[in-house]
């Protein structure tokens, strides 16, 4: 059995054994007398209640002490005044993905499409290094020039792969060698992304799309999405839409639509669910996206049910080139089975124009009790709480919950009301608490994201910023959200940015509460890689995921390269910790090539920043 600080250092550094033990010995051993001394000196005033408390703090920073000497002491032995910087990956590395190794799955067993999903358990164990930018890799151009124009060498894309492609030729147009440009009216589904998107208002009973937050539509989750098209126009609506597509070696969907600044992640409808609760999204739009929605007795449109709130709407566009045949009386037999699940599901048809049809779910639970005896059975309560990745189910989801509210009839304001806090489980007090703390602590972040954080006279927290860097940061990713706090304040502050939201597998599951104030977000255990392609974040930022992270049993090494292999070259870090967890980290930031100042807020606390910058590695 390791010791504890064994364990400590395993997860800092890996499986490998850590050397010197008896030089880390003498120092822990000093430490603890040092620190006792102290203690002894100043308990004849003390309570017992704050003799305990100071003993459990010293303990604290003892164990934290120990393990920064030790990093000092492992670089001395090793001949060095610092960590040995991580070398660069090779170039077959450009675009790694891990968890999604084909070749790799195959040969575990998986087949029948499962091969296309993510399966971290055959990972591999890799060498640790860094992933490297491709060698025509520029900075993405200014939000919002670069939503509508990307350099073709971000992306694993080339010219003979889109021009080969006619729906995709459709959708780009090559304005130079190592350019790619969006068009807003790209004709990507029939007239033009506005008149489908009014045609789909219309098709919902609606005057414009303007009006679909009359609706209830405050968020979307766009199934393959293409390049993110609908999706962009919808965020133009301040409708919040995330496209969710699988992995693909080339051409990605996913890599295009974030390179554009776009919210989207790696994800499938294969054999497992969505990292995504019941009720979630507002509306579902699949236009092309080519599943069949009624294989596997249905429990891919199950799996659109089960994330769909109720009062929300399907919206599919299956253009008749698709279909088996043109004609109508074919096209209706094609569609027979669906339309047969979408009444067991207790859809409505809401209305079919062309080749779009477009489905309301039910919001009345009654419906459920009136259907046929064979219909699709209702889940028990509970089966679908935590969702991660868990297997697809057969029957339908959500209608136990305390989240069974129409969308016509919640709140459209991210501040929720007391009454759907306490559905959440979340105290209102705690809840604005935290809305408080994060309108103060953006404008602090902000004005720190400058390179002359890094000079002899680094800038403070607050500091006039004369050159604002907002424009540089579109995609940025709360690694560990809470209530959604930085998302809501960077919108209060009308920074041009979008947040993915991550919850931490082992963390409070405020997810629920996330999107129903209307943003986006995802759960994710961060023992594992994230589902997304090398340098698809302009920001990371994490509020004491560090200190969680020590008590998992991964490596924090491991973490750092993996937001580093997320994070775009000259992007941002913004570590929020205890004192001795932030120093502690600082060395793994020297390693992965970081350059790294720790920010003392001067509050009064234990709390310190650790801002980074990672630099572009040319080659």
């Amino acid at each position: 059995m390791r010791s504890s600080l064994s364990n400590k250092l395993w997860m800092i550094f890996g499986p490998k054994p850590p050397v010197n033990w008896l030089i880390l010995c003498v120092v822990s051993v000093l430490a603890l007398i040092i620190v006792l001394g102290s203690s002894s000196s100043n308990a004849v005033d003390s309570s017992p209640r704050r003799q305990a408390s100071l003993i459990y703090t010293n303990y604290r920073r003892i164990k934290e002490r120990v393990a920064v000497d030790y990093l000092e002491l492992k670089s001395v032995s090793s001949g060095g005044l610092r960590q040995k910087e991580l070398g660069l990956c090779g170039k077959e590395r450009e675009n790694f993905v891990p968890c999604h190794n084909v070749t790799a799955n195959l040969a575990s067993g998986f087949e029948q499409g499962e091969e296309l999903d993510r399966h971290c358990q055959v990972l591999k164990e890799e060498d640790q290094c860094l992933v490297r930018p491709p060698k025509e890799y520029k900075i993405p151009l200014r939000w919002p020039s670069g939503r509508d124009i990307i350099w073709s060498g971000n992306v694993k894309i080339t010219k003979d792969q889109f021009l080969s492609s006619g729906s995709m030729t459709k959708r780009l147009m090559l304005l130079e060698e190592n350019q790619i440009a969006f068009h807003s009216e790209d004709g990507m589904i029939f007239d033009g992304v506005k008149d489908y998107s009014r045609q789909i208002a219309e098709m919902i009973g609606l005057g414009s799309d303007t009006e679909l937050h009359r609706a209830g539509v405050r968020t979307t989750l766009d199934i393959d999405c293409g390049f993110g098209s609908f999706g962009a126009h919808l965020l133009s609506l301040n409708i919040m839409a995330v496209c969710v597509a699988g992995y693909e070696a080339t051409g990605s969907q996913v890599q295009l639509s974030l390179e554009r600044g776009l919210p989207a992640m790696i994800g499938n409808f294969i054999a497992r669910q969505l990292p995504y609760p019941s009720l979630s999204f507002d509306m579902i739009h699949c236009a092309q996206c080519g599943i069949i929605w009624d294989e596997k007795d249905g429990m891919f449109l199950i799996e659109v049910d089960r994330v769909l709130k109720p009062g929300g709407y399907f919206v599919l566009t299956s253009p008749a080139s698709k279909l088996p045949g043109s004609s109508r009386e074919k096209k209706r037999i094609t569609l027979n089975p669906l339309e047969e699940l979408t009444q067991q599901l207790c859809w409505t048809l809401l209305a079919q124009q062309d080749e779009t049809f477009v489905w309301q779910k039910t919001a009345d639970l009654n419906c459920y009790e009136s259907r046929k005896q064979q219909a699709i059975q209702l889940c028990k309560e509970g089966d679908d709480t935590q969702p991660y990745y868990k297997p697809l189910v057969s029957c339908i989801s959500g209608t136990s919950s305390k989240r069974w509210i129409a969308i016509q009839n919640r709140s459209f304001d991210s501040e929720l009301s007391s009454a759907e806090l306490e559905i959440h489980g979340v105290h209102p007090e705690d809840f604005y608490e935290d809305m408080h703390f994060w309108r103060s602590a953006v404008s602090n972040y902000w004005s720190l994201l400058t390179p002359l954080i890094f000079s002899d006279h680094p800038k403070r927290p607050g500091d006039e910023d004369p050159l604002p860097p907002y424009n540089m940061i579109r995609n940025v990713m709360d690694m560990s959200s809470n209530y959604g706090g930085l998302n809501a304040a960077l919108l209060e502050a009308k920074k041009s940015v979008w947040v993915m939201n991550v919850v931490p597998a082992r963390a409070f599951n405020a997810l629920p509460l996330i999107l129903d104030r209307g943003f986006t977000g995802v759960m994710h255990d961060w023992c594992e890689p994230f589902p997304t392609y090398p340098r698809t974040y302009d920001m990371l930022h994490a509020n004491g995921l560090l200190s969680q992270f020590l008590s998992e049993r991964c490596s924090m090494l491991d973490l750092f390269l993996e937001m580093d292999r997320i994070l775009r070259p000259e992007g941002w870090v913004i570590l929020s910790d205890s004192v001795g967890t932030i120093e502690m980290v600082r060395t793994l930031a020297t390693q992965v090539r970081w350059e790294a100042r720790i920010i003392d807020l001067q509050n009064g606390s234990d709390q310190r920043l650790l801002v980074c910058q990672k630099p572009f590695l040319k080659k």
